[in-house]
């Protein structure tokens, strides 16, 4: 029994992680837009070290693995809603818990990896707006994996 729970909650784990990575690029279009900047890269060279690519075909190419990335990457983080729950976590602490979880692999991944300078470097205004966009994801997150929560009720 403890198993299916697991497996069903992280199915919907999953499922709320589109809704959150929705969420989330919504708000950083927006934010990028607001500031005149470009989309954030990090995420796929992060993905393109370890996976060891080093060259694409093409700028359509690099943006089309970037948008995978992007989206894999936050569908992926939404199974740890659904195991935090199975593990008694309720709403809110499911919600602090994963956004801890997401932000602090990102703020010891990028680094680690070379893709991005400590959060040390970034300046007050650059964190602020970095942790913003996770809790967008992992608000977003909750709402949807709360609502898939009662309708399996």
């Amino acid at each position: 029994m403890a198993v299916a729970r697991l497996a069903e909650n992280v199915g919907k784990g999953l499922a709320a992680g589109v809704a959150g990575t929705a969420a989330m690029t919504v708000s950083s279009t927006v934010e990028a837009k607001l500031r005149d900047r470009g989309a954030s890269s990090a995420p796929a060279d992060a993905a393109t070290k370890v996976l060891g690519i080093e060259k694409f075909q093409s700028d359509s190419a690099e943006q089309r693995f970037g948008t995978l990335v992007h989206w894999g990457y936050g569908i992926g983080w939404g199974a740890v809603r659904g195991i935090l729950r199975t593990l008694g976590f309720g709403p809110k602490m499911g919600t602090l818990g994963h956004l801890a979880a997401v932000w602090g692999a990102e703020q010891v991944m990028l680094p680690k990896l070379g893709v991005a300078p400590p959060a040390s470097e970034w300046g007050a205004e650059e964190v602020a707006i970095d942790l913003w966009h996770h809790i967008v994801y992992a608000l977003g997150t909750a709402v949807a994996y709360e609502w898939l929560e009662r309708r399996a009720r």
